[in-house]
């Protein structure tokens, strides 16, 4: 079976709007984690932390029309999707469109602008109701502006699976390749921004999304944003909220050689299955974690041994890391015949919670770290699960070589994806 090449990548994340910024951040332990921008002290009882993307103008990467006309999802898929293709050489050209498309994953798609529109309408009335309020809410729009962008007539797809769809999205664009469906595929997933572009708050309105987290007690009480959010940490509490797009193209490796593509790395394995164990807690025992990762690996060819590092979904909370250490430690741990424990780490203590594209940056950030013979560590996390049968990365990135990542991403309503990169 040829293998998936993967020769661009682009990221939006509230650590920067580029990949080598993104990079550094993470390599230097950088938090995009702070107040949230519609905090009031007066009306909010504690504080609440948010990941919000800051550095973002939507003018760089589209017309105003099109700005306009888009959530603020789909502008940061197309911000993401076009670094990727001027990584990849093609934002100019030369592919075939009609084998060229778009596979694109989002949770909560244009759910600002649902919300924006039932604000203006409470406020101001019918008519203050934005004209394009369809074309903004709904979810498959991001791919539709990406297709529409390079005027693309290849698979054009949207994959909602929770926080799982960035994988499930780029995992389904490889099966389309290799199914002879396409040549190129801009894959990837999106959690649109409620702020304003800029991270500041949009006059008085206040998206009910921003009290939704707290309100099923996903949030933890704490004071200091460096402590609000700690994957794998005995001390964890809850999720701090995160947005941002993370999108990669892929093409087969015939195809990206015979243009003479830098390649980036390699898909090679993708596994996905259901939790079914409860809408938003994953079954405690982390069997069905572990089965998707253990699908990944046959499907790449590849024993738990051949894996040099790790990134976890890890998400803070106290049921969710308990079901994935457990998951890892059953392919990754004592019985798997490691000489030494696998190294693991987690990005939401940088990004927060970055949704449906948080496994789509944990695999660039592995393509990056390969790269550099530097592994990302796990930022904020001070006091490590002793339940772990595997090193948690914390302090300062690990150096060393490594050529396999695995990625996992864990998504309420049972959805289980993970998956196999490899440099060469």
């Amino acid at each position: 079976m040829e293998a998936i090449a993967i020769t661009g990548a682009g990221v939006v994340s509230s650590l920067g709007s580029n990949v080598p910024k993104f990079h550094s951040n993470v390599m230097a332990g950088a938090t995009g984690i702070g107040v949230a921008p519609w905090y009031d002290p007066a009306r909010d009882p504690r504080r609440i932390f948010w990941g919000v993307v800051t550095d973002f103008d939507p003018n760089d990467w589209m017309s105003p029309k099109v700005a306009e006309g888009s959530d603020m999802f789909a502008q940061f898929a197309i911000a993401a999707a076009r670094q990727a293709m001027q990584q990849a050489g093609l934002d100019g050209g030369g592919f075939d469109a009609e084998r060229t498309g778009v596979v694109h994953g989002t949770s909560g798609g244009g759910v600002r602008a649902f919300q924006k529109a039932q604000y203006m309408l409470d406020t101001q009335g019918p008519e203050a109701v934005p004209r394009k309020t369809q074309l903004q809410v709904w979810a498959n729009m991001a791919a539709a502006q990406v297709a529409l962008h390079y005027r693309l007539h290849g698979p054009n797809l949207t994959v909602t699976t929770a926080c799982a769809s960035s994988l499930d999205a780029i995992g389904t664009a490889a099966n389309l390749i290799r199914a002879g469906e396409a040549d190129v595929i801009v894959a990837g997933g999106t959690e649109g921004g409620l702020a304003l572009s800029d991270g500041t708050q949009d006059g008085d309105f206040v998206p009910a999304m921003y009290y939704a987290g707290g309100a099923y007690g996903m949030e933890g009480a704490i004071e200091d944003p460096k402590r609000a959010m700690l994957p794998f940490d005995v001390n964890r509490s809850g999720i701090v909220v995160g947005e941002g797009s993370a999108m990669i193209v892929l093409e087969r490796e015939s195809h990206a050689k015979a243009r003479g593509a830098r390649i980036l790395g390699y898909l090679r394995g993708y596994g996905s299955l259901a939790d079914s164990y409860h809408p938003s807690s994953p079954d405690p025992s982390g069997e069905w974690e572990a089965r998707a990762m253990q699908k990944a690996l046959r499907s790449a060819g590849l024993g738990a041994t051949d894996v040099g590092g790790l990134f976890a979904h890890a998400t803070a909370t106290p049921k969710g890391d308990t079901a994935e250490i457990n998951a890892i430690n059953l392919v990754h741990g004592k019985a798997s015949g490691r000489k030494s424990p696998l190294p693991v780490t987690g990005l939401k203590g940088h990004t927060g919670h970055s949704g449906a594209s948080s496994g789509g940056m944990a695999l660039i950030e592995g393509l990056m770290g390969m790269a550099d013979g530097r592994f990302a560590h796990t930022a904020n996390t001070t006091d490590p699960d002793p339940a772990a049968e595997f090193e948690i990365v914390t302090g300062r990135p690990k150096d060393q070589d490594f050529d396999v990542v695995q990625v996992n991403s864990f998504g309420f309503g049972g959805q289980n994806a993970s998956m196999i990169v490899t440099r060469s």
